[in-house]
């Protein structure tokens, strides 16, 4: 609870996963990969709630194991490859209030796979939405390339109007910076949600930046070991 908020923490982990079999449970740094985002959320000082959404019995018994509820097993008409975290939110949110008489102010969507995302930032983003009087809020980081050295090329590979447009003399460091979406946090007033179903407001929406480093999103078996190699720089990093 955050200023007499009560906040609901939801994490989606469907049991399809067509790059990496049973990715939201195969083990990563000693631990199921859903479980660093449970505990994150539980870790968290405002969140009252974590929930796991999952469509998968297996799924649903390692999340309890780890401390999170699991109220019910997600319809399969929502644990489509295009179910959209929208859905998702919207089931969950009228599960808890139709079936358990619950409801909250504030949500806020942690996906599994992005395992380096912890509890301080949770509760920095939590904080941020507050003090910005935000609706919504989510999670970004600075791109890896600069998106000015990016353009597109026709099927020939020539690439006379690809440099056209290309700052080829120009440092990064010089460049405008660009944000993208990293997957890590999406927190909204559950009142605003409920108006448009979707996390993405027209307005009062802010963006919460986080590091490079911590924005990994688990999609396949090289991020896997990706992110096996970022707990341990970042722990290191930590204990110098």
């Amino acid at each position: 609870m955050y200023q007499n908020k009560k906040i609901l923490a939801i994490i989606p982990a469907r049991s399809g996963s067509k790059r990496v079999k049973n990715k939201n449970i195969l083990e990563l740094n000693g631990k199921p990969l859903i479980s660093w985002s449970i505990e994150a959320a539980s870790k968290s000082r405002y969140v009252d709630e974590v929930m796991v959404s999952t469509d998968d019995e297996k799924i649903k018994l390692i999340s309890q194991k780890f401390g999170a509820k699991t109220p019910f097993l997600r319809p399969k008409e929502i644990s489509r490859d295009n179910t959209t975290k929208d859905e998702v939110i919207k089931h969950t949110l009228e599960f808890y209030k139709n079936n358990l008489l619950m409801e909250f102010e504030y949500l806020i969507y942690l996906q599994p796979t992005s395992p380096l995302r912890n509890e301080i930032h949770i509760d920095n983003a939590i904080e941020f939405l507050f003090n910005k009087n935000a609706e919504a809020v989510v999670s970004v980081c600075e791109v890896e390339h600069p998106i000015q050295w990016t353009g597109i090329l026709p099927p020939s590979k020539d690439m006379s109007l690809f440099l056209q447009n290309i700052p080829t003399n120009s440092k990064s460091q010089d460049l405008e910076k660009y944000y993208r979406l990293n997957g890590a946090i999406y927190i909204c007033k559950v009142e605003s949600f409920s108006k448009v179903d979707s996390v993405f407001l027209n307005n009062n929406i802010f963006a919460f930046e986080m590091d490079k480093d911590v924005s990994i999103d688990i999609d396949t078996e090289i991020d896997f070991k990706y992110a096996e190699f970022l707990f341990s720089y970042i722990n290191e990093k930590e204990h110098r």
